[in-house]
């Protein structure tokens, strides 16, 4: 069976396979979705059906998805080839497999998006305005924050949805490293300007630097 899954006219399909399963793996061990953040905005138009929402877009994560649609697409190729050596004697093409298993993946990823999205938290699809972050505290995920050289904040809004932003220090001279809590005292465009504990930070203070 490996020998089958390895052989050359596999090799679209065992790579699908490989690559979800290093995919599942990070994501056990924590640096998924919370290392890579997705922001995918789109516009569903009334006139023809809507591709990216059939797919299962918007239902569950991006990441989740594409995990859904590899596995698909590798077991699928892999029938095809199986059903094909058995049937004439020898594999078919890996680029007429790969159109074959393609046109069996999506249907099956948008029926598995569509249960994945039944048994996920409602709130993971609520969308919020970034603004509405501005006072709430995170705890930096990844790098050390300097002024210049932001840092992702993971941070829940008021659905307790998590976001992943990127922060910067308030003061150069208080880096927030990873592990730190972060309070977003403000925003200025894509960046959070970011608050540690070696701030001292009082409701007065903080005040003053969401307005200025």
């Amino acid at each position: 069976m490996l020998a089958f899954i390895l052989a050359p006219e596999n090799l679209p399909f065992s790579v699908a396979l490989l690559v979800m399963l290093m995919i599942g793996l990070v994501e056990a061990l924590g640096l998924g979705l919370s290392a890579v953040h997705l922001d995918l905005h789109l516009d569903a138009h009334a006139d023809g059906p809507d591709l990216l929402a059939w797919l299962g877009v918007g239902r569950v994560p991006v990441l989740m998805l594409l995990v859904v649609f590899l596995a698909f697409f590798g077991i699928a190729g892999l029938a095809v080839q199986q059903a094909a050596a058995a049937l004439r004697g020898s594999a078919v093409a890996p680029g007429l497999a790969s159109a074959l298993a393609v046109l069996a993946a999506l249907p099956l990823t948008g029926i598995g998006a569509r249960g994945l999205a039944r048994i996920m938290p409602r709130d993971e699809t609520t969308a919020v305005s970034l603004d509405t972050l501005v006072g709430k505290r995170g705890t930096v995920t990844i790098g050390t924050a300097r002024r210049g050289s932001p840092a992702q904040v993971r941070v829940r809004d008021s659905f307790g949805q998590a976001h992943h932003v990127m922060v910067e220090p308030h003061d150069e001279a208080h880096p927030l490293g990873q592990g730190d809590t972060v309070l977003l005292a403000r925003r200025e465009g894509n960046i959070f300007i970011g608050l540690g504990e070696a701030d001292g930070i009082t409701p007065h203070v903080h005040e003053q630097l969401r307005v200025g």
